[in-house]
């Protein structure tokens, strides 16, 4: 029943002239406002951005000091907007936003690669401290073949002088090449380095796999195809052979890295963020109803096949076009990643910031989301009604942070008003944690101190400690309640009245998103004489 009414409202989206759509909204979120429409919110839902520092300026021009005061401002405003989760470049082309002794220092934190920062940091060790402090999970996001990001400028990567025969060059760029196993081995160096010494909670990668084609530009991999395809049972004489070839070595990369994770720390994830089209339909008659660039045929991603063998942890497609876009319709790719990806796999949608806006009258973009949002609220909508999408990740995450079209505003104000969990990562481990014992209250004059028992767990633990007034339903399926999380087993309440009786319920929550049953504690404050 529930998918004839998924397709009927999308269908009732796709028709709908966005010029016209503050005139309807979606039928179930009948409330007081218009901002409260996309405002149905589960306790656990995705809310990221990206972070890119690929042609990022901001950082070089700060010193170490100005960078950390920087970054702070940046994932305390983040999550003060609502978000639980950001996606970092630490490694944008071969290079590293962080101490490496594999990859030299990015040019984009200090103006030259291999500089170093004057006064030294480590920038991801940083980060994501600032993150588990806020509760915010950190994902560790790497391009993995591309070496030179710009456009006719020579690669000055150290593995370049040692093995020139690793690389090669297309559209005037760098990359390492796909089809050779010395790639593959240190790509995988890099994220075991990157997994062993950084608390992260996953590694991200993204849609640069292959190059995009480039003007017919021929990509140059003939030798290793030669040499690797028989030994993959591959005809180099077959035409299709090439292509699978290509499919072939990037499978083999992330198959083997995602082992390698799970071997070192199983609670990190493994996701990936593909172009958003896989296949069109006139290339695979199971594709979608589009017409573009396919990950699939032209950066020789399969990202299905990933998802369906377990390979990865959650895909979040770049779902970047409009609603009603001729070519690539949001509505029909994020109906077609919903029906394709499994259960096991977690689905998390890509949307743009900019073309997500409403269209005037004249067909010009409305410059306040406060005011008129109704596409950007059909987007969200349509991933908080369907089974398997688990939230949305927001490009590019600096328009958050400058408040652009007061996008976060609209945020804070009304979609994010409510905080949520990131969706817990079952597929590995669905295990709870112990319930938490000895809890107990001491009521002063500055408040409540509430104090338990450490929860033994093979991962690392957090509390949660739920607030409920007098005649409030004691429940913790949303965070409306939720007066803190904590890492250590004791916090205290200062907002409390005399005479009132209280309930607090603590939990423990796990690194893989597992929450024990909850622990009630029960206080009256006695009224003042």
């Amino acid at each position: 029943m529930r998918r004839h009414i998924q397709w009927a409202l999308a269908l009732i989206l796709m028709t709908q002239p966005i010029a016209d759509a503050n005139a309807w909204t979606w039928w179930w979120n009948r409330s007081k406002t218009e901002k409260d429409a996309a405002c149905v919110t589960a306790k656990r839902e995705f809310r990221g951005v990206w972070l890119q520092t690929v042609f990022q300026e901001r950082y070089m021009k700060k010193n170490t000091e100005q960078n950390k005061a920087y970054l702070t401002r940046l994932v305390t405003q983040l999550k003060e907007d609502g978000f639980n989760a950001i996606i970092f470049q630490v490694r944008p082309e071969g290079d590293a936003f962080y101490q490496s002794e594999m990859e030299p220092w990015s040019r984009f934190l200090t103006g030259k690669t291999g500089k170093a920062p004057a006064e030294m940091w480590d920038p991801m060790a940083f980060i994501i401290d600032l993150c588990h402090r806020n509760h915010i999970e950190f994902h560790a996001w790497i391009n993995p073949y591309r070496m030179g990001a710009s456009k006719g400028r020579k690669t000055e990567h150290p593995l370049y002088g040692e093995h020139p025969e690793w690389f090669v060059q297309y559209g005037g760029r760098w990359y390492l090449n796909p089809g050779r196993p010395e790639s593959r081995a240190y790509i995988r160096a890099i994220v075991n380095d990157i997994v062993s010494r950084y608390d992260i909670d996953a590694i991200h990668m993204d849609d640069y796999f292959y190059p995009y084609p480039e003007n017919g530009e021929k990509f140059n991999d003939e030798a290793e195809f030669r040499m690797y395809a028989p030994q993959m049972n591959f005809d180099v004489n077959n035409p299709a052979s090439l292509g699978n070839f290509r499919r072939r070595n990037v499978d083999i990369l992330i198959k083997y890295i995602h082992q390698d994770i799970q071997k070192r720390k199983p609670w990190v994830k493994f996701g990936i963020s593909p172009f958003g089209i896989y296949r069109n339909r006139t290339s695979w008659e199971e594709g979608s109803a589009t017409n573009g660039l396919q990950c699939y045929d032209d950066l020789y991603a399969d990202v299905l096949r990933w998802a369906q063998s377990g390979w990865i942890d959650y895909v979040m497609p770049q779902l970047y076009w409009e609603i009603g876009h001729k070519q690539a319709d949001y509505t029909t790719l994020v109906l077609w990643w919903n029906d394709h990806i499994p259960v096991a796999c977690q689905l998390i949608v890509g949307i743009s910031i900019e073309r997500s806006l409403d269209k005037g009258p004249d067909g010009k973009p409305a410059l306040d989301l406060r005011s008129s949002h109704t596409h950007l609220m059909n987007k969200l909508n349509l991933c908080r009604s369907l089974d398997q999408v688990d939230g949305e990740c927001f490009w590019y995450g600096y328009q958050v942070e400058d408040n652009a079209w007061h996008v976060a505003d609209f945020l804070r104000e009304g979609v994010y008003e409510t905080p949520t969990f990131t969706p817990a990562f079952t597929a590995v481990s669905d295990v709870h944690p112990e319930k938490v014992k000895k809890a107990d209250a001491h009521v002063s004059d500055e408040g409540v101190l509430l104090s338990w028992n450490k929860v033994e767990s093979t991962t690392q633990v957090t509390y949660c400690v739920y607030k409920f007034r007098k005649g409030e339903k004691e429940k913790t399926d949303d965070l409306s309640h939720l007066l803190c999380q904590t890492a250590e087993p004791r916090t205290k309440d200062a907002n409390v009245s005399d005479g009132k009786k209280y309930t607090y319920v603590v939990t423990a929550i796990d690194r893989y998103g597992n929450e024990s049953a909850g622990t009630k504690i029960k206080v009256k404050i006695k009224k003042s004489k």
